[in-house]
C-alpha cells in the first residue's frame, strides 16, 4: 500500500505513535477491522460495537502478524506498536482520504435512491473490458465499508467503482471526502430514508453533497428521466451528462428527450433480459442486457456513459453490458424444482418494488409475489405501501403473499383485483407453511422486502422445498 508508512498513518490519523521508532518507515500491506482477516503486515482498526469491542482482539492480531493497530485507549505492554487516537472510526476515515489522495487511479462514485448496486455491477462489468477494476463488495457502501473498500485498492488497479449509500444529511460529505470521485453517477431520487431526509428535495440535497468533493475536472452523469436530477444541469461550472429512455409518447408521461445517452427500440425478453438500441455521441449499438426489467436499461445507459468517458469503444461497452452478472439478493434468479425464484430480498422501497413487480408481470407460468415491509419511509409509510399494493393489482400477477405489519396495506389494495389470489401474514414464520404448500412446478416467484424482514429465509425454504 504505497505511502502508508507508520509515520504517514500516524499523521493522517492525527494520532500519537507508541512503539519502536525504527519501524516508522515500515509500510503496511493491508488494513481491516475484522481480526479474523488480519494477515502479516496489516493494520488492525478495532471498532467499538454494541456487543463487541474490537480492542479486545488486539493481542490476537499481533500474534497473527499485524504490524500495527489503532487504539482509543492506552495499551498495557502490547506486542507491537500502536497509534493512540480519539476515535478509531474517525481515524479510519481520515486515513482512507489520505490514501485515496495518493493514488493514481480513476474513481467512479455511484449514489442514488434505487439501483446503486446493480448500476455499480454494470459499470464495473463495462470498465473491466479495458481496465483492472476494483468495485465495492457486498454492502460496503457506508462510513465503515467505504474506507475498507478504498484500502483494498492496489497498484494493479486502474479504476475503482465505489458505491455510496446514505440515510441522513452530512453522510455524503463524509463519504465523498474519502472517495473524491473523478466521475459521479446518480441513478435517481426516489422515496428512501424519508424518516431523516423528509422529502425528495431533501434526498436530492443529501445526495448532491457529493459534488463538493469531486476532482477539479470531475464529470457528473445523471438519470435525465428523473425530474429532480434534471435540475442539476450545471455542476461545479460544468454541464452534467444525462442518460434516459427516449419515449415517443407525450403529455404528463413524457420523459426528457434531450439526454446525451438514450435508448430506443426496447424489447422486454422476460427473465432472459432486455434488448435496446443505445445511442451515444459517437454512434449507436444494439445492447443485449442479460438482466430483466426496464431499470436495467437505465443501468446499461449509465455504464455506456461512464465507459465512453474513460475511452472504451462501443464494441467494448456492448461486450461489458452483455457479460454483467447478478449477485445474491439483487434480482438473482434461482431455478429449483421446476420453479424460478427471483431473489430480490436484500432491500426494498416503493420504486424498486414496482420495478420488480413489473419484471414478474413479464414472466411465464403462475406469477407469485411474496412482498414484505419496506423500512424508513417516514409518516407516509402506509400510503406508500398501499401504492405498491395498487401496482400489484394493476400488474395482472396471479398471487400475492404479503408479510409484515405494513404489508397489510399491500393486501388490502391488491384485493381489488379479484383475479389475484391475496394472502396476508404478519411474520415469515406464519407465511412459510401456506406458501410452500401453494407453489408448484412452473411458477415464477418474486421474493422482496427490506433487509430487516429477513426474507432470505423464504428463499431458502422455497429452494429446499422444491429441491
Amino acid at each position: 500500500m504505497p505511502n502508508l508508512t507508520l509515520e504517514n498513518i500516524t499523521k493522517a490519523c492525527e494520532g500519537t505513535y507508541v512503539g519502536d521508532e525504527e519501524l516508522l518507515s515500515s509500510v503496511i500491506t493491508g488494513a481491516v477491522t475484522d481480526s479474523r482477516k488480519v494477515e502479516p503486515g496489516y493494520l488492525f482498526i478495532p471498532i467499538r460495537g454494541e456487543r463487541v469491542d474490537g480492542h479486545s482482539f488486539i493481542p490476537d492480531v499481533f500474534e497473527k502478524g499485524a504490524l500495527i493497530v489503532l487504539s482509543e485507549q492506552e495499551l498495557d505492554a502490547p506486542s507491537g506498536p500502536y497509534i493512540r487516537v480519539e476515535s478509531t472510526t474517525e481515524a479510519m476515515k481520515k486515513l482512507a482520504a489520505f490514501y485515496r489522495e495518493g493514488l493514481d487511479i480513476k474513481v467512479v462514485g455511484i449514489t442514488g435512491s434505487v439501483g446503486k448496486t446493480s448500476t455499480k455491477e454494470m459499470i464495473a462489468s463495462v470498465l473491466s473490458r479495458k481496465y483492472q477494476v476494483l468495485k465495492t463488495a457486498g454492502n460496503y457502501n457506508n462510513e465503515i465499508g467505504l474506507p475498507l473498500t478504498i484500502f483494498q485498492i492496489r497498484r494493479e488497479h486502474q479504476v475503482a467503482v465505489l458505491e455510496m449509500g446514505i440515510s441522513d444529511f452530512g453522510e455524503m460529505h463524509r463519504l465523498a471526502a474519502m472517495s473524491q470521485p473523478d466521475i459521479c453517477v446518480i441513478t435517481n431520487i426516489g422515496l428512501c430514508h424519508l424518516e431523516n431526509l423528509g422529502t425528495r428535495d431533501g434526498i436530492l440535497k443529501a445526495k448532491t453533497e457529493v459534488f463538493a468533493h469531486m476532482q477539479p475536472e470531475g464529470t457528473v452523469i445523471l438519470n435525465g428521466d428523473d425530474d429532480k436530477l434534471q435540475t442539476q444541469a450545471i455542476v461545479n461550472g460544468k454541464p452534467a451528462i444525462f442518460y434516459g429512455i427516449h419515449r415517443e409518447d407525450s403529455g404528463e408521461n413524457a420523459k426528457n428527450l434531450t439526454s446525451d445517452f438514450y435508448a430506443t427500440d426496447i424489447r422486454n425478453l422476460g427473465l432472459e433480459g432486455m434488448q435496446a438500441v443505445i445511442h451515444t455521441p459517437q454512434g449507436e449499438f444494439l445492447a443485449s442486457i442479460p438482466l430483466p426489467g426496464e431499470h436495467n436499461v437505465y443501468n446499461a445507459l449509465a455504464g455506456t456513459a461512464v465507459g465512453m468517458q474513460l475511452g472504451l469503444t462501443l464494441e467494448e461497452i456492448a461486450a461489458g453490458i452483455a457479460s454483467v452478472q447478478t449477485i445474491a439478493g439483487r434480482s438473482n434468479l434461482i431455478h429449483t424444482g421446476g420453479m424460478t425464484i427471483i431473489d430480490d430480498c436484500y432491500n426494498a422501497n416503493p420504486v424498486s418494488m414496482k420495478a420488480s413487480i413489473d419484471v414478474l408481470a413479464h414472466t411465464k407460468g403462475r406469477r407469485i409475489a411474496v412482498l414484505g415491509d419496506m423500512g424508513e419511509l417516514g409518516t407516509d409509510e402506509r400510503t406508500l405501501h398501499r401504492g405498491v399494493g395498487e401496482a400489484v393489482a394493476a400488474s395482472g400477477i396471479d398471487a400475492l403473499f404479503a408479510v409484515g405489519e405494513l404489508a397489510e396495506e399491500y393486501a388490502a389494495a391488491a384485493a381489488v383485483n379479484t383475479s389475484c389470489s391475496v394472502h396476508y401474514h404478519k411474520t415469515v414464520t406464519e407465511v412459510l407453511p401456506e406458501l410452500t404448500a401453494y407453489v408448484r412446478e412452473g411458477d415464477t416467484i418474486l421474493v422482496k422486502a427490506s433487509h430487516f424482514m429477513n426474507f432470505p429465509q423464504i428463499v431458502e425454504a422455497l429452494a429446499d422445498h422444491r429441491s
